[in-house]
């Protein structure tokens, strides 16, 4: 077993930090750390997505250590789960469904470069429209060819968290496959990994 990941909370209210903190203690390969310590990821917790919350969440993730970011929100609509993938996060979660295994798979997840969105929101995030240009790393790029219903289905999978075994088993493709798929779109739309992938196919409607 690996060196457990460093993880620090961030909240605007002590009590949500503090639950927060008591979920993720449990886990054995996950590490505690004080936000101003070097962290591989953090989870802002926020009781709504407004500007200053977008903002907590954007200095978290451009902060001196730049750890993969999760929102945690008492709720989101499709509009706020897009301008929080904007300011830079890589997962989504409600509070109301957040438990301690929950917590603690989205947090491997995004450390593993996955982006991880409520299957609700995925949808609704479609309806956005938002376009791409303020998203890190993307400047004016178009949405160019689309995605086919393989490609379709792998990021969909990856957008809820799942790992490649996991998708290979569901849509009985081989892991390599699943990995092929991913790096095929990275690759066409020039983007940097899996999720980038999914931000971008989700604020450009390609899924």
């Amino acid at each position: 077993m690996g060196s457990p990941l460093s993880l620090c909370v961030v909240a605007l209210d002590p009590l949500l930090e503090a639950g927060a903190v008591s979920a993720l203690s449990g886990s054995p390969d996950i590490a505690l750390v004080q936000p101003e310590a070097t962290a591989d990821v953090a989870v802002v917790i926020v009781d709504r997505v407004d500007r200053r919350e977008l903002d907590l969440v954007a200095a978290t993730g451009t902060g001196p250590h730049r750890p993969a970011v999760i929102v945690i929100a008492s709720d989101m609509s499709s509009a706020e789960a897009a301008e929080a993938i904007n300011a830079g996060a890589r997962g989504l979660l409600r509070r109301q469904e957040v438990n301690a295994d929950r917590l603690a798979r989205t947090v491997r997840a995004v450390a593993g470069g996955d982006c991880t969105v409520p299957p609700d929101l995925i949808d609704g995030l479609l309806d956005q429209n938002t376009e791409m240009d303020t998203y890190p790393g993307v400047r004016g790029r178009g949405a160019g060819p689309g995605l086919d219903e393989r490609e379709r289905a792998v990021l969909r999978m990856v957008a809820d968290g799942r790992e490649t075994d996991e998708i290979a088993r569901e849509l009985c493709y081989s892991p390599r496959t699943v990995t092929t798929v991913v790096r095929d779109i990275t690759q066409r739309f020039r983007l940097r990994n899996r999720a980038h992938a999914v931000a971008y196919a989700l604020r450009t409607g390609l899924l």
